[in-house]
């Protein structure tokens, strides 16, 4: 079997479980070594247990691979450099960081609380922030250290709920089409290093969403959290040098390249709102509709 991580060194954030899990598994079989960092928080970000990031560790250590667990809060500046900092120190570099780490408090906004978005926002995109913020400042020591590209692989978490907008998450959305943008940005900003930056948006069936309605036996299969882990390993490995800034959607059956948000009809400049709205109407009319949680244009 081709190695595609072959003696690189991978990060991933929220690996004792679902996709996390499978991402780190797979990159370890690919021959990546792998920090597993989680808190074993319950799906609420409430509680901790390490004990179940030590469970894919030894997972992989078993199949003959090496993995070190990390329990550090990703959303901590100081946490996250932590992290950074035991991969390099136990491995001796660092080139892969996979932002998974994620919680749920789902709740309608005019219920929602103050706390109930701060957290959500703290994990996701804070938590997505600080590791690449620490990763990026590796790397470019390193650029200027040999005074070339160093192959840097960044791998975000973005979601359906985020790209295309789900009832009862403007809290989790609003972080994950955040990290949407903060991928672009990044990858343009890190390009010139030799790092790429790209974003995946899973379709799969975890303890986040076996709640939001019934499954059957097949589109359980179809989601499994295996399916959305091939492409997080190819955008990790070098070969995927030339794909950055990019958001795909991954599980349920399929890989798809995501669109993003480009400007459409367009009229001039009028200083005159009366006479200015119907041109606005007649635009929202020629453009194409927003999408539903499948991708695909409500009717």
């Amino acid at each position: 079997m081709t190695l595609l991580c072959e003696n690189r060194v991978a990060i991933v954030t929220g690996a004792a479980r679902g996709v996390g899990r499978e991402h780190a598994l797979l990159l370890a079989k690919h021959g990546a070594k792998v920090v597993v960092n989680d808190l074993g928080a319950a799906v609420d970000g409430t509680g901790a247990d390490v004990s179940l990031a030590q469970q894919v560790a030894d997972e992989i250590i078993a199949a003959g691979g090496e993995a070190i667990v990390n329990g550090d809060d990703v959303g901590s500046f100081d946490g996250a450099k932590n992290m950074v900092d035991q991969a390099i120190n136990t491995f001796g570099q660092l080139d892969i960081l996979v932002n998974n780490a994620g919680i749920l408090r789902d709740r309608m906004l005019v219920n929602m609380t103050e706390e109930e978005w701060d957290s959500v926002i703290h994990v996701h995109l804070k938590g997505t922030f600080a590791p690449t913020r620490h990763a990026a400042a590796y790397w470019r020591a390193k650029s200027k250290e040999s005074d070339g590209p160093v192959y840097g692989r960044v791998i975000n978490t973005s979601s359906t709920s985020g790209i295309y907008g789900n009832v009862g998450q403007t809290n989790y959305g609003a972080a994950k089409a955040a990290i949407a943008a903060f991928t672009v940005i990044a990858a343009r900003e890190l390009g010139r290093l030799g790092v790429t930056v790209n974003a995946i948006s899973p379709s799969a069936y975890t303890r986040m969403t076996d709640y939001l309605r019934e499954y059957t036996e097949e589109e359980i299969e179809a989601r499994d959290p295996r399916w959305v882990s091939p492409t997080v390993v190819y955008l990790a490995s070098e070969e995927a040098g030339d794909i950055t800034g990019r958001v795909i959607q991954a599980g349920a059956g399929m890989v798809a390249v995501c669109e993003g948000w480009r400007r459409g009809a367009e009229v001039e400049a009028m200083d005159d709102p009366v006479a200015l709205g119907p041109k606005i109407r007649e635009m929202v009319a020629k453009v194409r509709k927003n999408v539903g949680m499948d991708g695909f244009e409500l009717d």
